[in-house]
C-alpha cells in the first residue's frame, strides 16, 4: 500500500476537525505532559497536550507559552474537573485560546458555550457509553474512549469491548486509548471504528519528555504483569507500575483503612515519582502496553513509526485476506 495509502487511511474526520496532520493524541498526564512534550508531539503532526492536572493556572499558562515558543501547530490542554484550579484554568485556556481541551473526572458541559465562543475544540474523557452519550448532547466535538488498559485514574471495561461500542451510540469521533503503543494498535483502532488514537506510556519514553530518567528507566524494563490498580476501596481505581508504593497502598486496603488515611498516604506520591525521580515510593502511573515499549526516542521519530508500523500491519492483513 505505501506510506501515502496508509496515510489515507489514516486520514480521518478528526485531522480535520483538529487541523492535524495524523489522529495520534498524547495522553494529557500530570506531572508527564509538559510543554516541551506537547510541542515535539504537535510539531511532529500529532496533537500535544499539555496535562493541568492539580497544577494552578499559572503553571498552565507559563506551558501554554512554551508550546507557542516552540510550535505554530495545533494543541491541547487536558483538565481534571476536580482539580481546585479549573475555573481559573478554564479562563486562561479561553484567553490563550487553546485549539484543544481534553477533559477527565466530569461533565465540561457549563464550560462548552465559552469555550465554543473562541474556537476550542472539547474533547472529554469516557469510560463508558453512558457517559459518551451524556457528553455528547453537552455538546462535545469528539471522545476518548479510554479502556481499563491505561495508565493512571482506570474505568472498569477494556479498550477492545469499549470503543465500539461507543461508537455505536454516538455521532461524533472517537478516539481510543489504552494498550495503544505501536501501528499495530493505530490500525486496530480503526478497524474497531475509532478515528484516532491517543498514546501516554509509549509517550512517556519521548526524548522530550522531562520526567525522571528513572522513570523511564522503569518503564523499558516493564513486563507485561508489571502495572496493577490500586484504590478500588475509594471509588477511583489507579493503574501504575509495581512498586513498594503500591503494595503498601494494596496492604493498607486490604487492611481497610479509612478513605482520609488512604488518601493522605497518596497525596504527592505521582509527583515524588515523575518529577523526583524516587521510583520506589512514588506513584509511577503508567499502562499495560508499558511491557512493550523498548527505547527512548524523539516524538517525531514515535509517530514516524507508528505510520511505518501501520503500513506493514495492514500490508500483512490485506495479504492474508487475498489468499
Amino acid at each position: 500500500m505505501g506510506r501515502e495509502g496508509v496515510e489515507r487511511l489514516i486520514r480521518t474526520r478528526i485531522c480535520d476537525l483538529l487541523n492535524i496532520e495524523y489522529p495520534v493524541f498524547q495522553g494529557g498526564m500530570a506531572w508527564v505532559a509538559t510543554g516541551e512534550l506537547a510541542a515535539a508531539v504537535s510539531e511532529a503532526g500529532g496533537l500535544g497536550i499539555i496535562g493541568a492536572g492539580q497544577a494552578p493556572a499559572s503553571w498552565v499558562e507559563a506551558e501554554i507559552a512554551k508550546v507557542k515558543k516552540l510550535t505554530s501547530k495545533p494543541f491541547g490542554v487536558n483538565v481534571m474537573l476536580m482539580s481546585p484550579f479549573v475555573e481559573e484554568i478554564i479562563r486562561v485556556i479561553v484567553r490563550e485560546r487553546v485549539p484543544v481541551i481534553t477533559t477527565g473526572a466530569g461533565n465540561p458541559g457549563k464550560y462548552v458555550p465559552v469555550l465554543k465562543e473562541v474556537g476550542t475544540k472539547v474533547i472529554p474523557v469516557v469510560a463508558s457509553v453512558a457517559l459518551a452519550k451524556r457528553l455528547e448532547k453537552a455538546g462535545a466535538d469528539a471522545l476518548v474512549a479510554e479502556g481499563m488498559e491505561s495508565g493512571g485514574h482506570v474505568g472498569e471495561v477494556c479498550t477492545l469491548p469499549l470503543v465500539p461500542q461507543v461508537v455505536d451510540a454516538v455521532h461524533i469521533p472517537v478516539i481510543a486509548a489504552g494498550g495503544i503503543a505501536d501501528g499495530r494498535g493505530l490500525l486496530a483502532a480503526l478497524a474497531l471504528g475509532a478515528e484516532g488514537v491517543q498514546m501516554g506510556t509509549r509517550f512517556m519514553c519521548a526524548e522530550e519528555c522531562t520526567v525522571s530518567g528513572r522513570v523511564k528507566e522503569k518503564i523499558l524494563k516493564a513486563r507485561d504483569r508489571d502495572t496493577v490498580v490500586t484504590g478500588q476501596s475509594l471509588g477511583h481505581p489507579v493503574r501504575c507500575l509495581d512498586n513498594r508504593f503500591t503494595r503498601e497502598f494494596a496492604r493498607l486496603e486490604a487492611d481497610g483503612r479509612a478513605k482520609e488515611e488512604l488518601e493522605k498516604f497518596g497525596t504527592g506520591k505521582l509527583r515524588l515519582a515523575m518529577v523526583e525521580g524516587d521510583v520506589d515510593n512514588g506513584s509511577v502511573m503508567a499502562g499495560q502496553v508499558a511491557g512493550a515499549v523498548r527505547k527512548i526516542e524523539p516524538a517525531a521519530e514515535i509517530i514516524r513509526s507508528l505510520l511505518a508500523e501501520a503500513e506493514e500491519a495492514y500490508a500483512k492483513l490485506t495479504a492474508h485476506f487475498h489468499k
